[in-house]
């Protein structure tokens, strides 16, 4: 009964005692006697050896396993191993702090719960690094299993603040490639520049680059220039949501600008536009007839010569592309609207916006044929914000994608012997 309570093979449970700190369990294996590793000859027994390794709760209370191991000895003076250690990796690997089972326990909840790594330690009252080491050990075989990523038909790339390092606090950035058709983080590399990017897509299989349709990004040109080098058969696909931040962003220099003109000051609470500005980001058939006057009251009051109704007037015909229905109508349409928003009675600040979606026309209108966007790749972001709050902060390479991909790459956790259901 007690073999099977602790539930290793092949080993007797010589006894359990009480300790201040834990229960600690004291086995030996069954093992059959081996052969020697240098020789294939037989071997004598050399004596014990006591290996304390970190063990999951036993109802409720710290466990230490307590594993007395055969040392032996090699009889051939002429092999080079002279004595060695019985090893059985269902217990624990060579040199490992933790047995094989509370290793991958850990693992379960520093990766797939998301739970602070300091969180488990204090569960299994061990050290950081005994835990953080078990799930770089058994995370890796789930984060490099070719079939973890499959068969890809859209890929999307967005970069989040790695750390802040140094002296002076240089900040560092990690680009994830997502699945934007599954919602599933591929893979992070380091920067946030097309260099990095251009080797992740290299080191891929041809065939997987080549199925890859559809490629969302935000208005980046370093993320353009790895879908024009990496992915130049796939259709690039500007993000909605980063087009009409654009325009938000521009209506909102262009109020800034005028209101210092007109006033001489920056936006006070009884000023005009500065009481439209959350008026104005709002879609204009979200107002009501009461808030639609009080805009128009408020422009009329505060805007003399029009040039921020104009950027409004500008930010709703950019809302309206995606109103269209039919991929060449919207091709058309982007078109157009560039060219009309670089006239010379536009403001410098929409003559810009304007240059801007002539360079982007063909990626804002390709949202029309597969309505692929990067929210599956800002969610993607948002988990890994979530690891970061989480360890309050990491500064380890290895580690932060270790536990990135175990929380938002969708490994398969029955690799482990862990049904996650």
């Amino acid at each position: 009964m007690c073999e099977l309570l602790v539930g290793l093979p092949d080993v007797n449970v010589d006894g359990v005692g009480d300790w201040p700190g834990w229960l600690r369990i004291a086995i030996t294996s069954r093992a059959s006697r081996p052969l020697c590793p240098g020789c294939a000859g037989r071997v004598w027994g050399h004596g014990r050896v006591e290996v304390e390794l970190v063990d999951l709760p036993c109802f409720g209370r710290r466990t230490r396993l307590v594993w007395s191991k055969q040392r032996r000895r090699c009889p051939n003076p002429n092999c080079g191993v002279v004595t060695f250690v019985e090893s059985d990796d269902r217990i624990a690997t060579e040199r490992a702090g933790m047995t094989d089972r509370a290793g991958r326990w850990a693992t379960f909840q520093v990766g797939h719960h998301g739970r602070a790594v300091s969180e488990v330690a204090a569960d299994l009252g061990c050290d950081w690094h005994t835990v953080m080491d078990a799930v770089n050990h058994h995370g890796r075989p789930l984060i490099d299993d070719p079939n973890r990523i499959g068969k890809t038909v859209a890929v999307g790339l967005d970069e989040v603040l790695f750390c802040r390092s140094g002296k002076f606090k240089r900040r560092c950035w990690s680009t994830q490639v997502v699945d934007v058709a599954r919602g599933q983080l591929l893979d992070i590399v380091p920067g946030r520049d097309a260099a990095s990017c251009c080797r992740w897509f290299a080191a891929q299989p041809d065939e997987w680059v080549d199925g890859i349709v559809w490629a969302t990004l935000d208005l980046s040109g370093s993320y353009r220039s790895v879908f024009d080098t990496m992915l130049p058969h796939s259709i690039q696909i500007a993000d909605p949501f980063h087009v009409v931040k654009l325009a938000n962003f521009v209506l909102d220099e262009v109020r800034r600008r005028v209101q210092n003109e007109t006033l001489g000051h920056r936006g006070r609470k009884t000023d005009p536009l500065y009481r439209s500005r959350k008026l104005m980001t709002i879609a204009h058939e979200r107002l009501d007839d009461e808030s639609n006057l009080k805009l128009v009251g408020l422009l009329e009051a505060g805007d003399p010569r029009g040039e921020v109704r104009n950027a409004w007037h500008a930010k709703e015909v950019v809302r309206s592309i995606y109103a269209i229905d039919g991929p060449e109508t919207a091709v058309e349409f982007v078109s157009q609207l560039g060219i009309d928003l670089q006239d010379d009675s536009c403001p410098p600040e929409i003559r810009r916006l304007g240059r801007t979606i002539t360079k982007w026309r063909q990626q804002i209108a390709a949202w029309h044929q597969a309505r692929f966007t990067n929210g599956p790749t800002e969610a993607v972001n948002n988990l890994i914000k979530r690891v970061k709050r989480v360890a309050f902060g990491i500064t380890n390479w290895t580690n932060y994608r270790t536990r990135s991909l175990l929380y938002a790459g969708k490994p398969d956790w029955t690799i482990l012997g862990i049904n996650p259901r």
